[in-house]
């Protein structure tokens, strides 16, 4: 059982799987880093100086605290149960950036898949053999 399991977990697909396990993660951190960091503040200062971590509708009030909240971590501190909406369009945006990315990589290999394989040329029939199996048909008959 043990020689099985070392035959499946070193086949070239489980190795390129985990490559692209590690890979992702990281590509995940950088693109939250992006949103979060990058595009939400220029956003939010255009939109009216909102941040939309901070974003949120209380639904319960705390039973340490009586709202209303400033921040998000004040209202979780408080015990409240809040809806947290700003932090959804932040993965919403990441989630947007991450597909976007990945089509274009895809798109990339395909493209270079398509140039690395020629079509098969396909000769044409000559008239004299679509002739004899014609007739090699019609005798089958």
């Amino acid at each position: 059982m043990f020689k099985e399991f070392r035959e499946f977990a070193m086949r070239g697909n489980v190795i390129d799987l985990a490559v692209g396990v590690v890979i992702g993660a990281a590509f995940g951190k950088i693109v939250d880093s992006l949103v979060k960091d990058i595009i939400m503040p220029p956003l939010g200062f255009i939109i009216g100086k909102v941040d939309f971590t901070n974003m949120f509708i209380t639904l319960v009030q705390g039973s340490k605290v009586a709202g209303p909240y400033e921040t998000l971590k004040a209202a979780q501190d408080a015990g409240a149960v809040t809806l947290n909406f700003g932090l959804f369009f932040n993965s919403l945006i990441s989630f947007t950036i991450v597909a976007f990315a990945i089509f274009m990589v895809v798109k990339a290999m395909n493209k270079l898949k398509r140039e690395a394989e020629p079509a098969p040329v396909v000769a044409e029939t000559p008239e004299e053999i679509a002739l004899l199996r014609e007739i090699r048909d019609s005798l089958k008959k």
